[in-house]
């Protein structure tokens, strides 16, 4: 992964109904592991769903791009690694997948996402303090 300022990887296995007919994990559920990797490293600043509600913002996905490398199997151990690299203006993550045995990347993607007011339904041009504060917090944490 490029140098991602704030990162947080998980583990997870491919389960079963997971697969398609060809016995690989079918690519739309590759979003899933995405997600679990977006959950972790949102936790990790303090801005899960719960507090991104409280804070009156949505952050709806608006872009996103895969590089299917190699397929995942069933029960295959894999890490996902969640990164963000931009959150000035707009939240971008990037993540990779590692096969945890032999650490090959299967999987490289990014989503963007930007802030939206819940109340006026309005598109934020600027990513709101409820983000930059906690990933400053997170940062200057990371320095200590």
């Amino acid at each position: 992964m490029k140098k991602a300022e704030i990162v947080e990887s998980i583990d997870i296995e491919i389960p079963f109904q997971d697969l398609d007919p060809m016995g690989v994990a079918w690519h739309g559920n590759y979003f899933r592991y995405f997600e679990a990797g977006r959950a972790a490293l949102l936790r990790k600043i303090d801005y899960d769903y719960p507090q991104m509600r409280a804070s009156n913002f949505m952050w709806p996905i608006v872009d996103t791009r895969v590089k299917y490398i190699a397929p995942l199997e069933y029960a295959q151990q894999v890490r996902v690694t969640a990164g963000i690299m931009e959150w000035e203006n707009r939240l971008r993550i990037d993540y990779e997948l590692h096969d945890i045995e032999t650490g090959k990347r299967l999987c490289r993607a990014h989503t963007i996402q930007c802030a939206v007011c819940v109340e006026s339904g309005e598109l934020q041009f600027v990513c709101p303090p409820a983000l930059t504060d906690r990933i400053r917090a997170q940062l200057a944490h990371q320095a200590s």
